[in-house]
C-alpha cells in the first residue's frame, strides 16, 4: 500500500510516498530512499518506486521524498545546497522514527547519486539510528564533480565567479550550492559510520567514476561490500541493470 505525505521543515513542506506492506501486523522495518542531483522521489525508468514496491513486497516500509527545491517539494532548486538536502534527511529519519509501525532497530538509508552521498553522511551523524546502508553510485566526490564542471564552464569563457546561478540543463545552480557542496568533506562524515553498507556501482559510469565507490570501500573497511554491474551506467538505464540493483538491494535490506 502507498500514500502521499507531507513533512513541514524551514517553514517549508516536503512531499513523499510512504509504502507499507500490505496486511502487516506489529513492526516493520523502514528503508528511507533519497534521490540525486536534479532528481525527484521516483527517478529515471521509475527505479525508486519499483524498489518500494519490491520493498513492500518483502515485509519492508519505504519513505522516498522529494528533497526541497526538487520535484513536488516547496522551494526553488537554485536555493537547494547539499547541507540542505542533509537536513531535509534528517526530518525523514525523524518522521519515520515518529511512526508506530516502524521498528526502531531497522531503518535503513539507501541512496543514489548524491543522494548516496547524503545518505552516508546521515549514517555518519545517526549511526545509532541507521541499522543499514545501502548506496548506489555514490557521489561522495560531489565537490571534485562540481569544480571539474565549472572549470569547464570557465574554459569556455563563463565566468561564473560573478554569477549567483548558472543554467544546468534548464536547472537553476545556485552560488550557495557551490560553496556549500566545496566545503563538505563527505568521506570524513560518512566515516564514522560502522554498520553493514552495500555499494553498487556500474562500471561504465561517466557521471560518478567507479573509483569513487572504492573511495568508501576505504573509509568502511570489512563493514562494506562493492558490487559492481558490467556495462552500467549512472542510472541503470537497462533492464537488466535495474533489475540486478533492485534485487541486490533488497535482499540485503532483508538480510
Amino acid at each position: 500500500m502507498q500514500k502521499a505525505v507531507e513533512i513541514q521543515r524551514n517553514g517549508m513542506v516536503l512531499r513523499g510516498m510512504l509504502h507499507t506492506p500490505d496486511g502487516f501486523t506489529g513492526k516493520v522495518p523502514m528503508a528511507l530512499i533519497f534521490h540525486g542531483f536534479t532528481g525527484n522521489k521516483m527517478e529515471p525508468h521509475f527505479i525508486f518506486v519499483k524498489l518500494s514496491r519490491m520493498l513492500e513486497k518483502a515485509g519492508i516500509a519505504s519513505l522516498r521524498f522529494d528533497f526541497l527545491g526538487s520535484g513536488e517539494s516547496d522551494g526553488e532548486f537554485k536555493d537547494m545546497t547539499l547541507s540542505g538536502e542533509l537536513k531535509d534527511a534528517e526530518a525523514i529519519l525523524e518522521y519515520a522514527k515518529s511512526l508506530d509501525f516502524v521498528d526502531q532497530d531497522k531503518i535503513y538509508a539507501v541512496g543514489l547519486s548524491m543522494g548516496g552521498a547524503v545518505a552516508s553522511m546521515l549514517a555518519g551523524l545517526h549511526s545509532e539510528d541507521i541499522a543499514a546502508l545501502c548506496l548506489w553510485a555514490p557521489a561522495g566526490n560531489m565537490g571534485e564533480l562540481i569544480q571539474n564542471s565549472i572549470r569547464e564552464m570557465e574554459a569556455a569563457g563563463v565566468n561564473i565567479s560573478k554569477m549567483e546561478y548558472y543554467d544546468h540543463g534548464g536547472n537553476l545552480v545556485g552560488k550557495a550550492f557551490v560553496e556549500d557542496v566545496t566545503s563538505l568533506d563527505i568521506f570524513k562524515i560518512a566515516s564514522s559510520y560502522d554498520k553493514r553498507v552495500l555499494i553498487l556501482h556500474g562500471d561504465k559510469d561517466e557521471a560518478v567514476p567507479l573509483e569513487t565507490s572504492h573511495r568508501y570501500l576505504e573509509i568502511y573497511g570489512d563493514k562494506a561490500k562493492l558490487h559492481v554491474l558490467e556495462g552500467a551506467d549512472h542510472t541503470f538505464n537497462k533492464f537488466e541493470w535495474e533489475q540486478e540493483v533492485i534485487e541486490k538491494t533488497v535482499e540485503f535490506l532483508k538480510s
